[in-house]
């Protein structure tokens, strides 16, 4: 997409940058950062990444110096360049490919292995948040993330993959600290039109609308479209003129406000997001659920069957054969669960095409479906009605088997039909710039077509011991800049003491061991674990020869005064100077500073307490930039550590569902659990990491690293993922290539 605005101010060879502006594609591939940053570095900031807001506000002389500097302008052409090779690949091409006899060797994953038929009719892939850019706030966090990554991933490998979600005008909440340490929620609007967003219009150029009915009432929505490389994202919006205001409201906030807000916006995420597709002419070969909040896309397909003259056994039957479903959670907040009569009250209307049988429909959705008592869950529905449901790692999918036995009462737990697909990372997003050309230089140029290759990585030892210390020294070193930076622009924006914003200049060590963890602060991740043993934790922070420090970041739910609380206290820190210099919260945790954290840190540490962590992601994405994980064996971790402590470490003991503190966690877990990580840091892994040779240099350490780079980056990348799920949604598809 291409602003015609933003064209107008730019001279013609510079016009690319509008161009590569309107498709997020940029934002994981070598250069595209760079480019609009090095326009105005200060406004780069201001503008908050979004590169086609500093095309509107960098000012003409600025335009008229880069189109004589023969450097820009070569970097422009060749990412430009870059990019048209890359969309020239667009999914549909393969058939013409096969047919023509060409070469195959620039065609894509999906292009090779995928039934011919599949990108005619791509699979639409439903989620409530996209965590794409720091500058599209679609996000909240692992979620996001994770299905901004499928969908890169996705456009990589040329899989033909159409998304749908929900536009928000506010996002998510900007966290800000005060003074008191407690977390307050501002939320912006975002202007569209400043975004890489295209207002969907119909033939006669009006915005192109579909209805739904939510309370009696017919809402509204229009439909944007953003470009995610190859892949296209369209976004609900229901801030449309003739809306009554509380309608205009559905898509403000991402996670804001009760159930009875909840409901409202699964349904138009899901009826909507099928009526969407209808409008757009789009006909999907499979339904992909990412998550329950779109299960209601399930009522909506069966509708369409009874209303040609299905059954409503044929109509189901019909939508189970292309349906999937992605579980995300085992924690009772992230299903979503509602009464009966806020059912009825919303679908009042709707349930009217369903030819009476709106029990029924409400028993999709219970445990026990002839139980009238039992609230409408969205995750039993998406289970029920998809062919094939998987947890997002091989722990949680023993987790699911016994969660949901009740869905298939005839079976035992072991014979649960739950897959596991473990999560994985888009590499290209979360590598830092200085490793992904170390890695070309060693490992071959075309080494991230080959990511989810374990023979590429069987050759780590390649790179000499030197270097990767050397680059991963120069990231952490960034780390504590970016450290510094933050907690002066907060400290001062909070108002704290000229002192205290004076001492932001130094706090962190580039040369310490650097421990990061940053993700939501909800009960079960423990983050009061650390506040345990604080004396212990003092010894180790300001031990004269080993030293450590932490880098914190995270958010709680606005509704979660409990999470507040836990920050407040882990923020208590900032009055104690013993603590100042190795200790630091930064507010704000989004793309950004998760790139910068998982880049930098030495050590990702993760405690959530067990069986409650389904995957967990951000400890993947240290993997490939040379950190490691300490991890409980939890989610991924306890089928990523490989029983020895050699490509890292794990703390505590694996779970055990016949164990009593399976079901009630007690004191002593977490207490066991601090002694351990305690341990670790102090006899093992402290030092590991100071034991240097004459060049400075810990092989030991170094070792470490390439063992995770070695075993656990090929298994933990998006791209093994997304080949998992394409042969979930394609049956023909070759499953013998990678």
């Amino acid at each position: 997409m291409i602003d015609p605005s933003v064209l107008e101010l730019l001279p013609p060879n510079l016009s690319a940058l509008a161009r590569l502006a309107g498709n997020v594609w940029w934002t994981w591939n070598e250069g595209g950062e760079s480019l609009f940053r090095d326009l105005a570095p200060h406004l780069w900031r201001e503008c908050l990444h979004n590169p086609l807001e500093i095309l509107r506000r960098v000012a003409p002389d600025r335009f008229s110096q880069l189109t004589v500097d023969p450097s820009y302008v070569g970097r422009l052409e060749h990412l430009s360049r870059s990019f048209d090779d890359y969309m020239q690949q667009a999914p549909g091409q393969h058939a013409s490919i096969r047919a023509s006899g060409a070469p195959t060797g620039s065609a894509t994953w999906g292009h090779l292995h995928l039934p011919e038929e599949a990108a005619e009719h791509p699979v639409a892939y439903f989620c409530a948040e996209f965590g794409l850019h720091e500058s599209l706030r679609l996000y909240s966090g692992g979620l996001g993330i994770l299905a901004g990554d499928h969908l890169k991933a996705a456009s990589d490998h040329g899989l033909p993959l159409v998304a749908i979600g929900l536009l928000y005008r506010n996002g998510y909440f900007s966290q800000r600290i005060g003074t008191d340490g407690w977390q307050r929620e501002v939320y912006d609007d975002a202007d569209f039109d400043a975004l890489p967003l295209e207002l969907v219009r119909d033939a006669g150029g009006s915005p192109l609308l579909v209805e739904v009915p939510i309370r009696g009432r017919a809402v509204r929505i229009q439909i944007w479209r953003a470009d995610v490389g190859r892949v296209r994202l369209f976004l609900l919006d229901c801030d449309v003129e003739g809306n009554e205001a509380i309608d205009r409201w559905i898509t403000a906030h991402l996670y804001g406000g009760d159930a009875a807000t909840r409901i409202v916006q699964e349904i138009v995420l899901g009826i909507g997001g099928i009526r969407a597709l209808r409008a757009l002419r789009i006909t999907p070969s499979g339904y992909h659920m990412n998550e329950g909040h779109s299960a209601f896309l399930v009522l909506e397909l069966i509708r369409e069957r009874l209303l040609r003259g299905a059954s409503l056994d044929d109509a189901c039957a019909w939508v189970r054969e292309r349906a999937v479903f992605t579980t995300h959670t085992p924690v009772p907040a992230g299903n979503d669960v509602f009464e009966t009569s806020m059912m009825r009250d919303c679908l009042q209307g709707y349930l009217d095409d369903f030819n009476g049988q709106g029990e029924t429909i409400f028993g999709l959705g219970r445990r026990h479906p002839g139980d009238e008592f039992e609230p409408f869950g969205m995750t039993p529905l998406a289970i029920r009605m998809a062919h094939s449901s998987n947890a997002v790692s091989e722990r949680h999918r023993e987790v699911c088997a016994r969660m949901w036995s009740p869905l298939w009462p005839e079976r035992s737990v072991e014979e649960s039909p739950f897959r596991g697909i473990t999560n994985g990372v888009h590499v290209p997003t979360w590598i830092a710039p200085l490793m992904r050309r170390l890695y070309a230089e060693h490992l071959g140029a075309d080494w991230l077509e080959r990511v989810d290759d374990p023979d590429l990585w069987a050759q780590i030892d390649r790179v000499p011991d030197g270097e990767l210390w050397r680059i991963h020294s120069l990231l952490r070193a960034r780390l504590v800049a970016v450290a510094r930076d933050g907690a002066e622009q907060q400290w001062r924006r909070a108002g704290e003491s000229d002192q205290l914003v004076r001492a932001a200049r130094s706090i962190l060590d580039p040369n310490v061991l650097t421990i990061g963890f940053a993700r939501r602060i909800a009960g079960y991740k423990r983050w009061d674990l650390l506040l345990a043993d604080m004396d212990r934790a003092l010894a180790l922070m300001n031990h004269p020869e080993r030293p450590i420090q932490f880098v914190f970041a995270g958010k709680a739910h606005p509704r979660d005064n409990e999470g507040k609380r836990v920050l407040q206290q882990i923020l208590a820190w900032r009055g104690r100077p013993e603590l100042l210099k190795r200790v630091i919260f930064l507010e704000g945790y989004d793309h950004f500073l998760g790139r910068k954290l998982v880049q930098g840190v030495d050590i990702w540490l993760n405690l959530p307490l067990p069986p409650l962590e389904a995957s967990g992601t951000s400890g993947m994405k240290v993997i490939v930039n040379g950190g490691l994980n300490v991890s409980v064996l939890d989610g991924w971790w306890a089928e990523a550590w490989d029983g020895h402590d050699g490509n890292g470490w794990a703390v505590g003991e694996p779970w055990d569902p016949a164990s009593p503190r399976a079901i009630n966690p007690s004191r002593d877990r977490d207490a066991a659990d601090v002694r351990a990580v305690f341990d670790l840091l102090e006899h093992q892994i402290a030092p590991l990491f100071y034991d240097r040779d004459r060049a400075g240099i810990p092989h030991g350490w170094v070792t470490h690293m390439k063992n995770s780079i070695r075993t656990l980056t090929a298994a933990f990348s998006a791209s093994r993922m997304v080949k998992e799920y394409a042969r979930l949604y394609w049956p023909g598809t070759s499953l013998n290539s990678r």
